[in-house]
């Protein structure tokens, strides 16, 4: 079989052999109940909540890309759930990233903390090899969100193994086009596929990638019991979505450099950080364990005020708190209040404009800004 590269895995990934008179991509199927007849006890797939045949036809495209089984969720907070809270009892410990997305230690602190387990936080570009001790899960976020540091997923999962643990990466930043968390030593790699993943900004998906089947088949309980199934017309748009991946993360790229390269000569920004850019101070192991480096920036602004006006002086950059989208975004993390962040902190969200034109128009907004 050939190894096809990015382009041609997203465009034919899960798709059903052809067929005359079928669609390319077969139609979102929207009962909830299936007809049925008797089956043995225990082997019955004919309701929603429990598998339907959209979300086979994504998992199936979606593990084609990650390198082992996929269960999808109905958000991507829905499938670090999945993760944290089936995998961990009372008296075990977690490692989580102090700089990594906010919600994810919230719910550790709100949901598993105060049931017994202990949540050790560490820097993603710390040394993790004392937290990993006696643990029973780690998750990474690489590149951090929205910090953008890196740390070395090999390593840390060798480590880790050693001592017992689990290994899980969050990947929403880079996507599995950006990032072969699994191939890297990961046991599971999460996605929240609300981003870049899909990337027009009108979806709300995730899912988490298994090194093993009995992983997957753990978390596709878990996701039955506690009913965290994404709908039917939800996968089948991403699906559809998955087909221009390539295409949208070579641009983003592109434009995101670009952007870097004009930034780094701007007075006033602070700052600077991107993983594929040869100045930042993690482009060398970024550069080892990343294919691609997405259209994800941060930066610093003099003040909360200098980013309102930026934005306010941009023709092409919106303010909007996700990322990964065909339009470039700027968030003002600190609005949030849950990163450690100063209040001119901004991840701008590099878009598929035309590059000359993004360029043009936030330098001139810079310009007017500052």
């Amino acid at each position: 079989m050939n190894e096809w590269g990015d382009g041609t895995r997203v465009v034919t990934g899960g798709m059903a052999p052809a067929q005359a008179g079928q669609p390319l991509l077969p139609s979102p199927v929207f009962a909830a109940p299936f007809h049925l007849g008797d089956q043995p006890a225990g082997t019955a797939d004919g309701y929603g909540r429990i598998s339907h045949p959209s979300i086979r036809h994504f998992e199936t495209a979606l593990a084609g890309l990650e390198g082992g089984p996929v269960v999808a969720f109905a958000t991507g907070m829905a499938a670090v759930s999945a993760v944290l809270l089936e995998s961990l009892r009372p008296g075990d410990a977690v490692v989580l990233p102090s700089d990594g997305y906010y919600t994810t230690r919230q719910l550790a602190a709100d949901y598993l903390a105060p049931r017994g387990v202990e949540v050790r936080e560490v820097p993603t570009a710390a040394d993790h090899s004392a937290a990993v001790d006696g643990a029973r899960l780690v998750l990474l976020e690489t590149p951090s969100n929205p910090g953008l540091d890196v740390c070395d997923i090999a390593e840390i999962s060798t480590a880790a193994h050693r001592a017992g643990a689990l290994v899980a990466v969050d990947n929403t930043t880079a996507t599995p086009l950006g990032q072969r968390a699994l191939e890297l030593g990961a046991d599971l790699v999460i996605s929240s596929d609300t981003k870049a993943l899909t990337g027009h900004s009108d979806l709300i998906l995730g899912h988490v990638g298994c090194r093993d089947q009995r992983l997957a088949d753990r978390l596709a309980a878990w996701r039955r019991a506690a009913g965290a199934m994404p709908g039917p017309f939800e996968v089948w748009l991403a699906h559809r979505s998955l087909g221009t991946l390539d295409l949208r993360l070579r641009r983003q790229a592109d434009n995101a450099l670009a952007l870097v390269e004009v930034l780094a000569k701007t007075d006033g920004v602070s700052g600077l950080r991107y993983p594929g850019w040869p100045a930042d101070p993690a482009y060398a192991l970024a550069s080892r364990q990343m294919r691609r480096f997405g259209g994800v920036v941060s930066f610093t602004l003099p003040s909360a005020e200098t980013v309102a006006r930026f934005v306010a002086e941009s023709a092409l950059v919106s303010a909007a708190t996700s990322f990964g989208g065909l339009h470039s975004t700027v968030d003002r993390r600190a609005q949030w209040g849950g990163d450690d962040v100063p209040d001119g902190f901004v991840r701008f969200s590099a878009g598929c404009e035309d590059t000359a034109d993004l360029v043009a128009d936030v330098s001139a907004a810079l310009d007017h800004a500052l």
